[in-house]
Order: C-alpha cells, then sequence, then structure tokens
C-alpha cells in the first residue's frame, strides 16, 4: 500500500507541475485586467461603463466558447486541448499591438475575447484533471495550491504593469489634457496606448514557449478524459448540484472580478496615487486565504464548511465596503501600514479583503457540485465554466450602477452574490439528481 501511495504521488507531480504553471499564465492574463482597465480608460477616453467592457468580453468569452470549446475537448483529449487553447492566447496577444498602436478600443476588445477564448479551454482542461488526478477528499487542497500560484501570479502583475507601464501618468491627467489641443491629445493619447505593445509581444513570446513545454511533456490520460467524446446535457442538467453549482460559480466570479477589477477605478476615484497596483491588495489576500485553505482543508475544515465561512465573510465585508468613511485609512494603517506598503481608504481595503472570502469559494465548489458524477464529469465541467460568465454580465452591472449613482454605493450588488453562495454551501450542493 505504502509503495502505491508514493507512486502515485510520483506520476501526480509531472501533471501538478504542468498545471501549476498554467495556472500562473491564467492568472496572470487574467488579473492584468486590473491594471489594463484605469489605463485604457486614459489612453481611450472612456467612461466607467465603458472601462468595465474590458472585463465583460474577456469573461464572456467563457460562455460563448464554453460548449464549442468543451466539444472540442471531447474530439481532441484533455492535452491537445491545451496546446489549442495556448495557441489561440498566442493569437490574442498579437492582436494587441495593432490595437496599442492605432489606440483603438474596439481592437482591444476583441484581442481581450481572443484571449479569453484561449482560456475557455484551457480552464475546461485543467480545473477537471486538478480533480481527478488526486484523491477527491482532498480536490480543495489541490486547487488551492493552484490558487496561489494563479493568485500570486495576479499580485505580481499589476505591480510590473505600473513599473512598466504606469510611469509618468501625471502628463495624462484630465487637468493636463485638458489644456492640449484636440490633435496634440490624440497624439499623446496614441502614444500611451503604444506602451502596450512591448508587454504583449513578450506574453506572445512566453506563451509560444509554453506551447511548445506542453508539446513534449508526457502527460497521463484520465478516466475522465476517455469518456469526454460524448457530452450530454439534459443528463447532467438532472444533477441540480450542477446547476446550482454554476449559477454560484456565476456569482463568485462576478463579486472576484469586481474585487480585483473595479478596485483600481475605485481607488483612481477616490484620488488613490498608485491606483495601478490596487489588484495585487486583493491579490495578496486571496494567496493568504488559499494558504489556509491548504493548511485546514480537509483536516479541519470540510469543503462545505470552507463555503459557508467564505459566504459569511464575504458578506461581512461587502457591508464594510458600503458604510466605511473613505477620508479613513485606519484599518490599512492597522493590517498593513507596519510593514510600509501605502494605506488606502477603508472602503478600498474591504474590497481588498473580499480576497481573502473570495478564496476557497472556486476549490470548495468544483468537488462538490462534481461528486458523483461519473461519466458526466466532463459534460458537468463544461456547464461550471459556463459560470465563469459572471465575471463578464456582473462587473459590467456595477459600472453601469457605479455612474448611476457611486463606485461605492454600486457595491450593494456584492451581497446578494454572496446570498447565492451561503445557499449552496448550506443546502444547494446537497440537492442531488
Amino acid at each position: 500500500m505504502h509503495s502505491r501511495t508514493l507512486a502515485s504521488s510520483s506520476s501526480s507531480f509531472l501533471p501538478m507541475l504542468l498545471i501549476g504553471i498554467l495556472f500562473f499564465v491564467f492568472g496572470f492574463v487574467t488579473w492584468l485586467n486590473g491594471a489594463l482597465i484605469p489605463f485604457l480608460k486614459i489612453a481611450c477616453e472612456l467612461t466607467e461603463f465603458q472601462a468595465m467592457l474590458v472585463a465583460f468580453v474577456f469573461y464572456i468569452a467563457y460562455f460563448v466558447m464554453a460548449l464549442p470549446m468543451s466539444a472540442l475537448l471531447g474530439r481532441f483529449g484533455y492535452k491537445n486541448g491545451m496546446l489549442i487553447g495556448l495557441v489561440v492566447m498566442v493569437a490574442g496577444a498579437l492582436l494587441f499591438v495593432p490595437a496599442a498602436l492605432s489606440a483603438t478600443f474596439s481592437l482591444f476588445l476583441f484581442a481581450l475575447f481572443v484571449l479569453g477564448t484561449g482560456l475557455t479551454i484551457l480552464q475546461t482542461a485543467t480545473n477537471p484533471y486538478i480533480v481527478c488526478v488526486g484523491p477527491r477528499e482532498s480536490a480543495a487542497m489541490r486547487i488551492s495550491c493552484m490558487g496561489i500560484v494563479n493568485k500570486g501570479a495576479g499580485f505580481i502583475v499589476p505591480l510590473l504593469f505600473t513599473a512598466w507601464i504606469l510611469t509618468g501618468m501625471e502628463a495624462y491627467s484630465d487637468e493636463a489634457l485638458a489644456m492640449l489641443s484636440t490633435s496634440d491629445r490624440a497624439a499623446l493619447l496614441t502614444e500611451l496606448s503604444q506602451r502596450l505593445v512591448q508587454p504583449y509581444l513578450l506574453m506572445a513570446l512566453v506563451l509560444a514557449g509554453l506551447t511548445l513545454f506542453v508539446w513534449w511533456a508526457p502527460l497521463p490520460k484520465l478516466d475522465i478524459e476517455q469518456q469526454s467524446g460524448q457530452y450530454q446535457w439534459q443528463k447532467v442538467l438532472a444533477y441540480p448540484q450542477v446547476w446550482l453549482g454554476a449559477l454560484t460559480l456565476f456569482c463568485y466570479v462576478g463579486v472576484e472580478v469586481i474585487a480585483g477589477d473595479s478596485i483600481g477605478l475605485f481607488g483612481q476615484s477616490l484620488g488613490v496615487a498608485h491606483f495601478g497596483t490596487l489588484t495585487s491588495y486583493t491579490m495578496a489576500f486571496m494567496v493568504l486565504g488559499y494558504v489556509l485553505g491548504i493548511i485546514c482543508i480537509p483536516r479541519w475544515l470540510s469543503q462545505q464548511q470552507a463555503l459557508l465561512l467564505s459566504a459569511f465573510a464575504g458578506i461581512a465585508f461587502s457591508i464594510g465596503i458600503l458604510v466605511s468613511s473613505v477620508e479613513s485609512t485606519l484599518l490599512a494603517s492597522l493590517f498593513t501600514g507596519w510593514l510600509g506598503i501605502p494605506t488606502v481608504p477603508d472602503p478600498v481595503f474591504f474590497l481588498a479583503l473580499l480576497g481573502l472570502a473570495n478564496a476557497l469559494v472556486w476549490p470548495a465548489v468544483w468537488p462538490l457540485a462534481l461528486d458523483g458524477l461519473g461519466k458526466l464529469t466532463a459534460t458537468a465541467s463544461a456547464l461550471l465554466i459556463m459560470g465563469i460568465a459572471g465575471g463578464a454580465v456582473l462587473p459590467l452591472l456595477y459600472g453601469y450602477l457605479a455612474e448611476q449613482s457611486s463606485g461605492q454605493a454600486a457595491y450593494w450588488l456584492l451581497i446578494p452574490c454572496y446570498g447565492m453562495i451561503l445557499f449552496y454551501a448550506v443546502t444547494g450542493h446537497k440537492i442531488k439528481g
């Protein structure tokens, strides 16, 4: 028995390493949006609602492309699916070059949609792989490990983006731009947009190298891979735990993206000078949450209990965003100020704390939703991936509400979303077909 366990651990090491690298790529590409949104708001002269279209087109790709990408996965297998996804992402990164050179917002949106399409098939392949590559009861722990890598990339990328791209932004303030003629203003903003050319060319090069790495890597086949050729949607919809899980992920991804992608805009509206790095605050708390998940699940917390705690914390922090003063920096001074980290207003800090509340939702929902599905695992996984569309719809709704009232008041939208997560933790996952 001991030798068999060692062999199993050894055989799962390479898939875990490879998928860990892929999750880093997911995080890098995904959470770059948090810094990209306020940047494009300036470079393309956008309203808050228009700026949130960046998140919309990126995440709507998961919904639009989930079914065709899952069929493609069933036809070509998990490894070939990963390769196809990476090639599509290379194309998306390269599309940023003409978008940046012309400062055309519609081209940026198209490039983001292509990147999201590539990530759709990668996510559809890798999440069930992580669940099934080891014992089901520790699946949340393995996904938490991947989450640390993913959000670790999300912590790093805004800092890199700020250092590389967001230097000298005082020349692009509303006051500075208002003093220029129309032609000078357009030329200056096009020059700002062109700062994106080098980063995205580098991203395309790295993705191409990773494609070659995946091509040569020996990945074991899983039992579910032999069953993924046919997708049985009517059968899987007979399992309420699955479609309720997809709805829960819709709400979760929505609040996760709002916390990560709107924090820069919110901070910018409050006059926070380092607004481009604020996504790193949210990601740092998510990494902390994943570390707690690895330590506590399943030793002291079940996956269901972790989901319950996450929902309660999300509701509490959302109320904090709504009722705290934008003039106070008490929370940041108490918790992170002594580390030399620049302080932020209390509502911004509560928004960053949502990273801690959100961290364990995704790793807890997946194994609960896929429990006992057997041959329907691949179909159910594709349905769960469609829940990522919440990252498209809810941030856009937030942007609309923020324009109607204020950025702070619009965060009431978070509370019913965490209510759905709470329902799934208490009752929803128990409703079997």
